[in-house]
């Protein structure tokens, strides 16, 4: 099968993008999607994203991991399918679109060349669970505050706490510190099994927890080894976090085809 595939980018999270409104793509075909995504015989991506018609909205987003397993919201390929829905002429800049992702419903805007901002679902609780802190945008996400976070071993360190939680899928461990003032966060991905440069849902859950742990006010800027993404909210008792943006880059880096 010959696939033309569009290669994007947020944040150095990176995502292999097909058209597929015509459904042409065999998304239970794991094998097609982990050789798509796979660094060396592949194209090489952190995950794989499909934009499909949907009768109520302006498009559909399915998304997976790049081992080809099922995944929950991605904020970052959400905001990348909105500039991905821009080039396929489906929506115009500055336009604000209303898609259906994994988790519901969110709007997207090009704010900017390469710039996206998506909402993000409400966050009602923070959580702790045997002394760990999880929060739950779209995807479950563990948060630890470490010393030393450029030379942690994050990789070997997550792994201890991915199955922790209760999701049968385990969770995405960040990794915080403030150095210099700024908040600086490294993830773990379940389903990549590895540190991603960037993680949309994990920098959301991230400066929500540290709004509550730790007083940070809206924006937070949150600085990732990909990127800068920044998190906008509003929070009261009564309701938690509410709406919630997460604003940054965007980039479309080629268009190619290939036999799978």
């Amino acid at each position: 099968m010959n696939i033309t595939f569009y290669k994007y980018n947020g944040a150095g999270n990176d995502f292999v993008m097909l058209d597929n409104r015509e459904e042409w793509f065999d998304w239970d075909n794991k094998e097609i999607i982990a050789h798509l995504c796979d660094r060396k015989f592949g194209v090489g991506a952190d995950g794989i994203i499909l934009l499909q018609n949907h009768p109520q909205h302006a498009f559909e987003m399915l998304y997976a991991n790049s081992d080809g397993s099922r995944g929950s919201m991605c904020g970052n390929g959400g905001r990348c399918i909105v500039a991905f829905a821009q080039q396929l002429g489906i929506i115009k800049g500055g336009e604000m679109t209303e898609f259906m992702g994994p988790d519901g419903v969110h709007e997207g805007v090009l704010t900017g060349p390469g710039n996206v901002q998506l909402d993000m679902i409400d966050v009602k609780n923070i959580e702790e669970k045997n002394g760990l802190t999880f929060v739950h945008t779209g995807t479950p996400h563990h948060i630890q505050y470490v010393p030393n976070l450029l030379q942690f071993p994050i990789v070997k360190e997550a792994q201890k706490f991915r199955d922790r939680c209760g999701q049968e899928e385990g969770v995405n461990v960040n990794y915080v510190e403030q150095i210099d003032g700024q908040w600086h966060v490294r993830t773990y991905e379940r389903g990549v099994e590895d540190e991603t440069l960037a993680c949309g849902t994990g920098a959301t859950a991230t400066a929500l927890a540290l709004a509550q742990q730790k007083g940070a006010t809206s924006p937070v800027a949150i600085h990732m080894p990909g990127g800068v993404l920044t998190i906008s909210f509003d929070y009261s008792p009564e309701n938690g976090f509410t709406n919630v943006w997460l604003e940054g880059p965007a980039t479309f880096v080629f268009e190619g085809n290939m036999e799978a």
